[in-house]
């Protein structure tokens, strides 16, 4: 065990107030693509910047095109949750983690049981007929061919937040205040340079940050302890109880 495992250790022992908040670099571990590395999404090559595929504007004029890609890399079927999810509920079960923010739309965090999950960006799990609401599994997306329509006619989109698209407001407020109370941020898989959920972490006013990324990120030195390594095999080293 490292001093760094040993320190973050005694902050989960003595806390029973944490909130984590995670992005991208939690679910690589599972097989999902994260959007900056040199390997993630925007970094490939496609007809359309994913940016651009993955704005409102793009998704109310050319529909079809953002289903293709969307079917093809932002739902991941076989992706299970990974080490960092795991503990992350075994956390929560034993009292210790408040909440979980997430940016990321894949819901594995729920999957591995957390309670308390905050999906600022949404999840692919979630899909709704734009005309009558009725609500759709990511199932159903992804055995649909072109634009997948409602029983009712109208064009079903996925719950998920789309450049251009603002977050949702119960969602925010939810974050907001677990943050602002934690007495323990553990922020990890994240850049910190998208906004506004880099934002977030302006409201934390508690004892320990600490920040689990696999490169730098520009809150480093606020931070109690920071760890440029792989998430999942940080916490997978925490012991609970």
């Amino acid at each position: 065990m490292t001093d760094a495992i040993r320190q973050l250790q005694k902050i989960v022992d003595d806390s029973d107030n944490i909130v984590f908040f995670g992005g991208a670099g939690v679910s690589t571990e599972s097989g999902i693509p994260d959007f900056r590395s040199v390997d993630g999404l925007y970094n490939q090559k496609y007809d359309y910047p994913p940016e651009t595929i993955l704005s409102h504007t793009f998704f109310e004029r050319h529909t079809k095109e953002f289903f293709d890609f969307y079917r093809d890399k932002m739902i991941c079927p076989d992706a299970k949750p990974n080490a960092a999810h795991k503990k992350l509920a075994e956390l929560e079960q034993a009292g210790k983690l408040r909440a979980v923010v997430t940016q990321n739309i894949d819901g594995l965090h729920t999957l591995a049981g957390s309670k308390t999950v905050y999906e600022l960006h949404g999840s692919v799990h979630r899909n709704y007929c734009r005309k009558c609401r009725r609500f759709y599994p990511a199932e159903y997306i992804l055995r649909s061919r072109g634009v997948p329509v409602c029983e009712c006619g109208g064009v079903i989109k996925p719950d998920v937040v789309l450049y251009e698209e603002s977050l949702d407001d119960n969602c925010i407020r939810g974050a907001v205040a677990a943050i602002s109370s934690a007495e323990v941020l553990i922020v990890a898989g994240s850049s910190l340079t998208v906004y506004p959920a880099a934002g977030f972490l302006h409201y934390f006013r508690g004892e320990h940050l600490v920040l689990i990324n696999r490169d730098a990120t520009p809150y480093d030195g606020m931070a109690t302890l920071v760890m440029h390594e792989k998430v999942g095999e940080v916490l997978s080293q925490i012991k609970v109880g």
